[in-house]
């Protein structure tokens, strides 16, 4: 004869996972298991509200607008491969880091060389 069933468990339901290391394993482990779990009682309508939604979209700006000071500050300047690759190999930097140094300092190898010693002393 079947024994009876704990009221808490149901049919098809599959074992609780066992528990993660981290806290940010925890938080994806749980927003995967409410992934997964259906409100039957819900016909797939959300309560929103409309009239905040409505002030929200109306404050979102999505043309562009540059500040005129980082239009300024940002300029185009041309780096060259070799002077790169000299700044990798020498300051063991990675070649972003050695771009935005030669950038800085208007692509000039010798300035980003001194500048970054100088800074690091």
């Amino acid at each position: 004869m079947a024994e009876p069933q704990p009221s808490n468990i149901q049919e098809g339901a599959s074992d609780a996972p066992a528990p993660t290391g981290s806290a940010e394993d925890r938080k994806a482990a749980a927003a995967l298991s409410a992934l997964d779990e259906r409100d039957d009682a819900d016909s797939g309508k959300k309560n929103v509200d409309t009239t905040a939604l409505g002030e929200a979209m109306k404050n979102l700006d999505v043309s562009e607008k540059k500040d005129t000071k980082e239009a300024v500050n940002k300029k185009v300047v041309k780096v060259d491969a070799a002077d790169v690759s000299l700044l990798v190999s020498e300051l063991e930097l990675s070649k972003v880091k050695a771009m935005e140094l030669l950038r800085a300092h208007e692509g000039d190898a010798v300035k980003a060389l001194s500048a970054f010693v100088t800074a690091s002393a």
